[in-house]
């Protein structure tokens, strides 16, 4: 599986991105997707997850204000962020993972830059 991210870009406190995370080679319909996000020498952190059935959750600090959803018709998962504040301002990665009985499949796209101005 390929990812893809994009959508990412500079936007002032208040508004709003939509970010896009494309698979490609296989069917992304049976994995667990995430997005996380990092700062410059800072660890990578969750931001929202949906499971292969729908099911999401998310950090307490975007609740109410960002989205994630999944078409799978199109391969894709989004992440709709709303009310954006400044400390929003992060690398976003999105990830696909899988785990079987025997195999664990993981996944990650390159980061997109969302920066979020006062």
């Amino acid at each position: 599986v390929q990812l893809q991210a994009s959508g990412g870009g500079l936007v002032q406190a208040g508004g709003s991105l939509r970010l896009s995370c494309a698979a490609s080679g296989s069917s992304i319909s049976s994995y667990n997707m995430e997005w996380y996000r990092q700062a410059p020498g800072k660890q990578r952190l969750l931001v929202e997850g949906i499971t292969s059935s729908g099911m999401t959750n998310y950090v307490d600090s975007v609740k109410g204000r960002f989205t994630i959803s999944r078409d799978n018709a199109k391969n894709t998962v989004y992440l709709q962020m709303n009310s954006l504040k400044p400390e929003d301002t992060y690398l976003y990665y999105c990830r696909a993972h899988l785990r079987t009985e025997f195999y664990e499949y993981d996944y990650w796209g390159q980061g997109t830059q969302v920066t979020v101005s006062s």
